[in-house]
């Protein structure tokens, strides 16, 4: 094996780490959230708010993102993506450093210093969505072997997801007003420790810009994304369907873990790390949902795979909310030392089947939303990234529905999110805007499907 092969192989395992640590560190923001909510007396709205600041840095960061790219390459920005994010976990665990008696703003200060390092660590996280698909692509030498590289990642990336809850929920536990983000510091250190291993790794490796042999070509952009309507629905889409992939597992763990609820079922003194696992579990049928997404794929239309999963997703979250309290099932969830069936409430069941159907929207709604842009397909995606920001507003909505009412009726939100993604694939995506020129050449049909489809991160 040459040099060059060596470093390739450390490169490529360091961009999956990457890929795990951008799920890691945004699943890091609900179960955290448990911990807050109690000690605000229940308040899952408050609760949810380290999840809003975690995403809303996408809405400020997500053209910054692709302008500091392009301005200083893939490895920089990885660098400073890398950075970033380590500043943004180091912020979080400060906070339990902080005395838990001051206040900023009538706010605890601890609290203020987490939500501050959340919305850093978005930034970062924004920052590395966009660099570490094309990265890997470069990597594996562009072609089947570059995409075979970004699924692999994917699979990581949802690997992430499904043990972070299940991990702070094993080490947190009880939830009472005396547990304090101090118990999850060693998730914290694992972050920060992992951060600091990346970037060392990547600043000496020497990997050339993807873009650096091609020939700079003036494009003449007379419009925007903005004037393709199945666009603009597009953009809508992406906001809703984040918002009801964080929204679901996040609302689902708050649900498990409150002790004070009697509808959850649950024994109250691992209610926490049952919850925990039990939304994990969601994050894994979304690595199972996205496998089978990329066999299925090449035969099955972005339309007809969208309409499918949002119908049956609206048929799951119906029933959820209509299924009673005291109505209970079996699933296999671990209990503090090992894995073993353990009642929970139908609802749990049900909303946990919905990891299966989200999993793979993302490339269906993009794949629908662009296509026939042509020229203006790299702008729809700068702002596809702006619009992941409804990972936070949609959750932050769904949890003060909570607040007011109850944990399952708040779940009536992400039900109305499903309903519109229905209708964007059965009617919304259809492409009726005539007469733009989408070529540099010449005025394409606008039904011309893009050249490349990025992978959700």
């Amino acid at each position: 094996m040459t040099k060059n092969q060596n470093k390739n192989i450390v490169a490529i395992v360091t961009m999956m780490f990457l890929f795990a640590m951008i799920s890691f560190v945004t699943n890091l923001a609900a179960p955290i959230g448990v911990i807050w909510s109690n000690k605000f007396e229940g308040s899952n709205f408050l609760g949810m708010l380290g999840n809003m600041m975690n995403f809303a840095a996408y809405l400020f960061m997500g053209i910054p993102a692709g302008k500091l790219l392009t301005k200083i390459g893939y490895k920089r920005t990885a660098l400073v993506a890398i950075a970033v994010g380590f500043v943004g976990v180091l912020t979080q665990y400060l906070s339990g450093v902080v005395d838990a008696n001051s206040t900023l703003l009538t706010l605890p200060l601890n609290f203020v210093i987490y939500l501050l390092g959340a919305f850093i660590a978005g930034f970062s996280v924004c920052m590395l969505n966009t660099v570490v698909n094309p990265m890997l692509n470069l990597l594996g030498g562009g072609g089947n072997k570059g995409n075979q590289l970004i699924q692999l990642g994917g699979t990581f990336n949802s690997l992430a997801g499904t043990l972070t809850p299940m991990l702070v929920g094993a080490l947190i536990g009880t939830v009472s007003i005396n547990t304090a983000i101090t118990d999850v510091n060693p998730v914290l250190f694992i972050a920060m420790g992992v951060f600091a291993a990346a970037f060392m790794i990547l600043f000496f490796i020497p990997i050339s810009d993807p873009d650096a042999h091609k020939n700079n070509k003036n494009v003449v952009y007379e419009r925007s994304p903005w004037a393709f309507r199945h666009f603009v629905l597009g953009a809508v889409a992406i906001f809703v369907y984040v918002g009801v992939e964080i929204g679901i597992p996040g609302t689902l763990n708050f649900y498990l873990s409150n002790i004070t609820d009697k509808g959850a079922g649950l024994d109250p003194s691992n209610a926490a790390t049952i919850g925990g696992f039990v939304a994990g579990t969601y994050w894994f049928l979304m690595l199972v949902g996205r496998f089978i997404g990329s066999m299925v794929g090449g035969k099955v239309s972005s339309k007809t795979m969208l309409s499918t999963v949002s119908l049956l997703g609206i048929i799951l979250i119906l029933g959820a909310i209509l299924s009673p309290k005291t109505v209970t099932t079996l699933m296999p969830v671990f209990t503090g030392s090992s894995f073993a069936m353990t009642v929970v409430p139908l609802s749990a069941l049900l909303l946990v089947l919905c990891g299966l159907c989200t999993s793979i929207m993302w490339g269906s709604i993009f794949n629908l939303a662009v296509e026939g842009l042509g020229k203006y397909t790299k702008a729809a995606s700068g702002i596809f990234m702006m619009m992941v920001v409804g990972g936070g507003i949609i959750p932050l909505i769904q949890n003060w529905v909570a607040d007011q009412s109850t944990y399952i009726l708040s779940f009536t939100v992400p039900l109305i999110g499903l309903a519109y993604l229905l209708y964007y694939a059965l009617i919304g995506s259809k492409n009726v805007t005539k007469g733009i020129s989408v070529s540099d050449d010449e005025e394409v049909p606008l039904d011309t499907a893009p050249q490349s489809i990025p992978v959700e991160g």
